[in-house]
């Protein structure tokens, strides 16, 4: 290959990459998905449900999908080992939306830590996480493998839908 274009091929490769960060990511600081690269490659295997469950991610015995007027959360899987846990590559919890043909297919990842009186919330990425979605628990919320128009960390994503 000729050095023209091999510069071309790599003017190329980079344009597209740059390109293909998410667009609703567009609300957030420009670093944030340099930051959350480690939980995508992390968790990029879990997209296929029964790796999630072989790492220790377990689904709750009610198994409700999680929703509100807000929109939906989904199917939360919770690997107890990493409760409380603020390392980008060990979310708690990974959720799943029920996709084509009664499979779930993996929609975001969790961060869970106990509400323990803390006089300042834990922070990730830069954000507080929240202690008024679930009781007694400070939580952030990755919308990484489904878009979210209510914001990439929202804890409610409108487009998923319990069934």
């Amino acid at each position: 290959m000729s050095p023209l274009k091999a510069a071309c091929a790599l003017a190329l490769a980079t344009a597209l990459s740059l390109a293909a960060a998410p667009a609703h990511a567009a609300d957030e600081h420009p670093d944030v998905w340099t930051e959350l690269n480690e939980t995508y490659t992390a968790t990029g295997a879990y997209a296929y449900e029964p790796f999630g469950i072989k790492a220790g991610y377990t689904r709750p015995k009610d198994d409700e999908c999680a929703s509100s007027p807000a929109g939906g959360m989904g199917y939360h899987y919770l690997n107890p080992e990493y409760l409380d846990s603020l390392d980008p590559a060990t979310p708690a919890a990974l959720l799943y939306e029920t996709g084509a043909y009664g499979k779930r297919k993996l929609v975001a990842v969790e961060w869970v830590v106990r509400d323990t009186g803390q006089t300042k919330p834990p922070t990730l990425f830069g954000k507080e996480l929240d202690n008024k979605v679930l009781k007694g628990f400070y939580t952030l919320h990755a919308w990484i493998y489904k878009p979210n128009p209510s914001g990439l960390f929202s804890p409610w994503n409108p487009k998923v839908k319990c069934p």
